[in-house]
């Protein structure tokens, strides 16, 4: 894929990355979106996932309405955590609505990744299942709350194999 030598707006012009990809040649193999509310429990569990590491560009949503929106233009995994404290109809925060409702952004999902209260019962994570429905793509894993470290390793490793394998048939 190759740039557009035209200038694009402020709206398309693709955001830089929170963290870019530094494995391999230095080119990305893919990207996670995330989003993390002020808790920054999500934060922390995608910090330490080390993506970067393995090739995979790092984008975060914007935490305030007002901050500039997020405009990503490479296949990405999202990561969400589930609001609404057991309200399913609550559990997909504004900010990633906002970001999906702009289609450009939403014709790059390949996967979602969602964390969750186990107290919230039957919606615990259930924004990933709510966003993989809508996006129609896979709901790869659910984690509670900031994870465990076999979640740590089993997301990195999820992760890696994703889009190892997404590239290896893109051929």
């Amino acid at each position: 894929m190759h740039a557009d030598p035209t200038p694009a707006s402020d709206d398309t012009t693709p955001s830089v990355p929170e963290t870019a990809a530094t494995g391999g040649a230095g080119k990305s193999i893919g990207a996670l979106v995330y989003f993390s509310s002020a808790s920054e429990n999500t934060s922390r569990f995608v910090a330490g996932l080390k993506l970067s590491e393995l090739g995979v560009n790092v984008y975060r949503i914007p935490l305030k309405l007002g901050q500039p929106a997020l405009q990503v233009r490479e296949p990405y995994l999202l990561m969400v955590p589930t609001y609404g404290g057991g309200d399913a109809r609550k559990a997909v925060p504004v900010q990633v609505k906002k970001f999906l409702n702009n289609a450009a952004n939403r014709a790059w999902i390949r996967g979602v990744i969602a964390s969750g209260n186990t107290n919230f019962g039957s919606a615990y994570a259930a924004a990933g299942d709510i966003i993989a429905a809508k996006c129609r793509v896979p709901y790869l894993y659910r984690f509670e709350l900031m994870g465990t470290r076999e979640d740590t390793r089993k997301v990195r490793e999820g992760i890696a194999r994703f889009f190892r394998e997404r590239n290896a048939t893109a051929r």
